[in-house]
């Protein structure tokens, strides 16, 4: 008996004096779109949220704080302001959010290098939107829509560099991070792509954040992409492993999202192709969105391939062909999406070239070669390199025209019935649309490197 009633009195004493919950520190991260804040912690945690206002309070049960906490830039983003304090049962963190933030939270258990974490996602309160419209709003909805849009608009690439903020992607042997070299080469595609005319970059990321593979998808159609370039470092437990690698999505990826898209009510009212699958019946809706998938997956296949044989000019390419895989981020029914996978960030001697500027902007050279081939026999219509003309400008040449536009001059000569190569500043040169537009003209195109590798 005395045994039994000392077990049970050590057992209480455990209980009650159980170390409690350390905080370990406070990360924010601000994006265009929303502001994360992390709450890095020993061990799980309870909390419960108070808001008053614009005033947001988080209580952590039975806490403390590790260590004084260094100050935190919080005027940031959708955050104001951020306060932490030591309260009788806990440590309470007081937030400041700006007007009209809402506010979500969740806990996360320890991945890698990360241990236990509370975090709160702010984001702008979305407004309400009317279920039932007035007559007068609805006809003037069906005017807008008959609008016409320009004729020479820009074609928009959509530019992700992959992870971000709290999700670094993989890290090299000498602490080089995935997020951070995909980013730099990210932006250096962006330079070329907006020096390039009738083109117009976006980027998904521009900055050290978090955005959830969904959301990298819905910012790309908001912009009404033509093109989603996602960019990362691949990672493989040998040492050894190199070269670049293209994905598209798989057939399986493309079945799930179908799947996805066709019985999620929020997807209903969504464009695929810019046909409204919300008045449509179930068997309708799926034959369109089967349609959009199959054009869709086409280009990116194309595409995929110009650039896969781009970058087997600037280095090893890890397999000679297109590779396919359910990656998120590739799975637009409705924009072509390819993801590259630069290097190994795993093999040290790729590392060190991944971190080199030069490196990057072959990377990003050897990108906007294959999108600027692709996009040269495959404009969408409407847009600027869709129109197929070119004003000559002083000094230029029809050599240096037919490289621009991927073609030949032999093919300039025959649309425009020139004789010779002399041109005329100002002289309006109609260029090929496509091959079906470029004239037989005796000549042979050679293969790319790795179509002579995979021959």
């Amino acid at each position: 008996m005395r045994t039994l009633s000392a077990l049970l009195l050590a057992l209480v004493s455990a209980t009650t004096w159980a170390a409690p919950v350390q905080v370990e520190g406070v990360r924010v991260w601000p994006a265009p779109d929303n502001t994360r804040i992390v709450i890095d912690l020993s061990a799980p945690v309870e909390y419960q949220l108070n808001r008053t206002g614009d005033q947001l309070q988080i209580d952590l049960a039975h806490a403390t704080l590790k260590r004084a906490l260094p100050p935190i830039d919080a005027m940031r983003g959708l955050l104001a302001g951020l306060q932490v304090h030591t309260v009788e049962k806990g440590v309470r963190f007081a937030l400041a959010l700006t007007p009209g933030a809402d506010a979500k939270s969740f806990v996360l258990k320890p991945y890698q290098q990360y241990g236990h974490r509370l975090v709160v996602d702010l984001s702008p309160l979305k407004p309400a939107v009317p279920t039932h419209l007035p007559a007068q709003a609805a006809v003037i909805g069906q005017e807008s829509r008959a609008v016409v849009p320009p004729a020479s608009r820009e074609i928009v690439i959509a530019i992700d560099a992959g992870h971000g903020g709290e999700d670094p992607g993989a890290r090299g042997r000498n602490g080089t991070l995935e997020k951070d070299v995909v980013l730099a080469t990210a932006r250096r595609l962006e330079a070329l792509v907006r020096a390039e005319k009738g083109m117009r970059p976006v980027m998904i990321r521009d900055g050290d954040y978090y955005l959830s593979l969904r959301q990298r998808i819905q910012k790309a159609r908001q912009h009404k992409a033509d093109l989603f370039i996602s960019i990362h470092a691949d990672a493989f437990l040998h040492p050894n492993a190199k070269g670049s690698s293209v994905y598209t999505l798989s057939e399986r990826g493309a079945s799930s999202e179908a799947a996805r898209w066709l019985a999620e009510s929020e997807n209903a009212a969504d464009l695929v192709g810019g046909v409204s699958l919300e008045d449509k019946d179930e068997l309708l809706a799926s034959v369109l969105l089967d349609l959009s998938q199959t054009a869709t997956s086409g280009a990116s296949q194309v595409i995929a391939a110009e650039v896969l044989s781009s970058l087997n000019a600037v280095g090893n390419v890890h397999k000679p062909q297109v590779q396919q895989a359910g990656f998120v981020v590739l799975k637009s029914p409705d924009i072509p999406s390819i993801l590259v996978e630069t290097a190994f960030i795993s093999n040290p001697k790729e590392e060190q070239r991944l971190r080199d500027p030069r490196f990057q902007q072959s990377l990003a050279e050897a990108i906007m070669r294959g999108a600027r081939s692709y996009f040269a026999r495959h404009a969408p219509p409407g847009s600027v390199l869709a129109l197929r003309e070119h004003v000559v400008n002083r000094g230029e040449t029809l050599a240096g025209i037919a490289r621009q536009y991927q073609t030949t001059p032999d093919q300039l000569r025959v649309v425009n019935r020139l004789s010779g190569d002399l041109l005329k500043v100002g002289e309006v040169l109609r260029i090929p649309v496509d091959e079906e537009d470029a004239p037989e003209v005796g000549t042979q195109t050679s293969l790319p490197k790795s179509a002579d590798k995979a021959a």
